[in-house]
């Protein structure tokens, strides 16, 4: 499966942006889908996931409240919806799919390319 993520860009802290990951080659249906983002200088680390049935999710605890991850099967694209952005969320954003949704990257085995998220003070 290939992914490609989109809708990053420039907002004020504050704002709101919505990413897209878009699945190409395979349903996404079948996979668990994870967002992660790394910013310079730090590792890469788990922002939010869904479960491939159920619409299960999990969240890390810096975008709980914040962050709503869904799925839209008949699109076969997850979005992260970003309210209430800091600057401290900024940083390149990846989407991953894999068999289940775990906060490790380790349980993802495809990657699309990232989509950079700037959040200005």
């Amino acid at each position: 499966v290939q992914l490609q993520a989109s809708g990053g860009g420039l907002v004020q802290a504050g704002g709101s942006q919505r990413l897209s990951c878009a699945a190409s080659g395979r349903t996404l249906r079948d996979y668990g889908v994870g967002w992660f983002r790394q910013a310079p200088g730090k590792e890469r680390e788990f922002v939010a996931s869904i479960a491939w049935i159920g619409g299960i999710a999990d969240y890390a605890d810096s975008v709980k409240g914040r962050f709503t991850i869904s799925r839209d099967n008949a699109r076969n694209t997850v979005y992260l919806q970003m309210n209430s952005l800091k600057p401290e969320d900024t940083a390149l954003y990846y989407c991953a799919a894999g068999a289940s949704w775990v906060r490790s990257t380790s349980g993802y085995s495809y990657w699309g390319r990232g989509t950079q998220v700037t959040v200005s003070s």
